[in-house]
């Protein structure tokens, strides 16, 4: 963007009151599975671009239109993270993340890059804000999948939002049970943070789990994820960040947690389970059919 003068950071909290996928490992049955907090309600991208939409139309009615502008929402070439590092909006963590003193990590990031020459947050004087993990490795310790191979630094082909989501293709077989029932992204470096202890709490609509024809993407049941039609996934997840994972990735990972799922031997709840994995062992799609073919071998 030439002429780009500053980036205007912007931070929107979507912490909703419900528990970490932490306390749900914990207590929830095994026929759950997880999708990360980002992804129970409207697509994020939707709603923070909206936002960064009113601001920017704020602007030009101060401004006037002598100025250029572009809003990103996690959409385009910027590191936004870093980026607010320097905005002062907090430090980054030893799991990567962006952390704030008082509101933690839950929140998106969204920016505006623009020709107008403001001020900066912080002055030269200033310096960004300190790093307050300290002796803490709580998110290293709790990586199921190593991911975290130092502080500060992340592998992030062993992360469980990548195999979950980014990933086209099988999941590596050494993978497969450390994902556990995460079948959309993953929390837990963030559930375990000491900062996300007190966060603020959004009660936003938008980022509220959905509810879906009796189902709730807040831990879902695994079988009905399973048991999805690629018109049902098409229909159920628009307007969702759940679409980026495609109807094989989601498949895919429902049958991996369902094989992690352990349901006991001989029970109703098995039997349905090894129902749902012969069958998908027969679709064409050769990844949905050797993961649910994994799937079986380890519950029956």
């Amino acid at each position: 963007m030439p002429g780009a003068r500053n980036i205007i950071v912007c931070a929107l909290n979507y912490n909703t009151d419900h528990p970490h996928s932490t306390e749900f490992a914990a207590h929830a049955e095994s026929a759950r599975g997880w999708i990360s907090r980002y992804a129970w309600g409207e697509d994020y991208h939707l709603v923070l671009k909206k936002k960064l939409e009113a601001l920017l139309d704020q602007m030009r009615a101060r401004f006037g239109e002598s100025f250029e502008a572009r809003a990103y929402a996690d959409t385009g070439p910027i590191v936004e993270r870093v980026a607010a590092k320097h905005a002062g909006l907090g430090w980054l963590g030893k799991n990567t993340c962006l952390i704030h003193e008082q509101f933690g990590s839950w929140f998106f990031l969204g920016v505006i890059l623009t020709t107008l020459d403001f001020a900066p947050s912080l002055g030269p004087a200033d310096l960004p804000p300190a790093d307050l993990c300290g002796n803490c490795t709580l998110c290293l310790d709790a990586c199921p999948t190593g991911a975290l191979i130092e502080p500060y630094t992340m592998d992030a082909r062993l992360c469980i939002s990548y195999l979950t989501i980014e990933l086209r293709g099988a999941v590596p077989e050494r993978l497969r049970k450390p994902m556990g029932r995460h079948v959309f992204g993953c929390d837990i470096c963030q559930d375990v943070c000491p900062w996300n202890g007190s966060a603020p709490v959004s009660s936003a609509p938008e980022f509220q789990p959905r509810q879906i024809g009796g189902q709730t993407l807040l831990a879902p049941e695994l079988q009905w994820l399973a048991g999805l039609a690629e018109s049902d996934f098409q229909r159920i997840f628009r307007k969702s960040a759940v679409k980026r994972a495609k109807w094989q990735g989601l498949v895919r990972n429902a049958c991996i947690a369902l094989g992690n799922s352990a349901p006991q031997p001989g029970a109703p709840a098995q039997d349905r389970v090894a129902g749902i994995l012969r069958r998908l062992t027969a679709l064409p799609d050769p990844v949905v059919a050797e993961s649910a073919e994994w799937a079986l071998s380890r519950i029956e």
